[in-house]
């Protein structure tokens, strides 16, 4: 979850964490900011950065704050350890905010000792019926992942989403992982189903909500 900073006082407390803190300096008005903020949320509800605090700062209503970071553009998201600024990410670049904020979870020794099958592991048993898609469940980043929601949105049973633009490392393991070279991919029990070709066969023949009830 991100927190909202409203004072000063408060962006002092938030960048003190041992770990790391993250924090995006935004606008409402700025359409590129709600782009950072969804990936700050997706990011903020994965296990692996649960020692990870993020916020979010108004940087005109902070100006001081702001000022003080030489903020001089929205988004711009800054990483913070134990109270200094240790990365610096100018604009909406949210394979670069993943990246730097993986490395700095990693260096924190929060992966140390897992390796990338176990996390595949974990991940693809996070839930009976787990869904590998770009974007999430409420917002779909290609219209093959929106089709693949809608389809299983209409069996109302219960699934999770993984979005796999937040984490280059799963998105480019589990290709190999599966063997299966795209995207949308869904497992039920552990097991790779398949893509969206072989999801609507399944409904077309009946047999989906019978395997995602099993």
């Amino acid at each position: 979850m991100i927190v909202e900073i409203k004072t000063q006082t408060a962006f002092d407390e938030a960048i003190q964490n041992s770990s790391l803190s993250v924090v995006h300096f935004q606008a409402d008005w700025a359409d590129q900011c709600a782009q950072v903020n969804e990936l700050l949320d997706a990011l903020a509800s994965q296990q692996t950065y649960s020692s990870i605090k993020f916020f979010s700062c108004p940087a005109e209503d902070l100006s001081e704050v702001s000022v003080k970071y030489k903020i001089e553009a929205v988004p711009t998201v800054i990483l913070f350890k134990s109270g200094k600024a240790i990365e610096v990410i100018n604009g909406a670049d949210t394979a670069k905010i993943t990246e730097l904020v993986k490395k700095h979870n990693n260096a924190s020794g929060d992966d140390k000792g897992v390796s990338l099958e176990e996390r595949l592991k974990a991940l693809i048993n996070k839930s009976k019926v787990m869904l590998f898609m770009k974007g999430d469940r409420d917002v779909p980043r290609c219209g093959f992942s929106k089709k693949m929601i809608e389809i299983l949105n209409d069996t109302k049973v219960p699934y999770e989403t993984f979005d796999i633009l937040t984490d280059e490392e799963v998105r480019q393991g589990l290709k190999t992982y599966s063997e299966w070279p795209t995207y949308p991919q869904l497992y039920v029990n552990g097991e790779l189903i398949g893509g969206l070709d072989i999801i609507k066969e399944m409904v077309e023949s009946g047999d989906l909500e019978t395997t995602l009830k099993a």
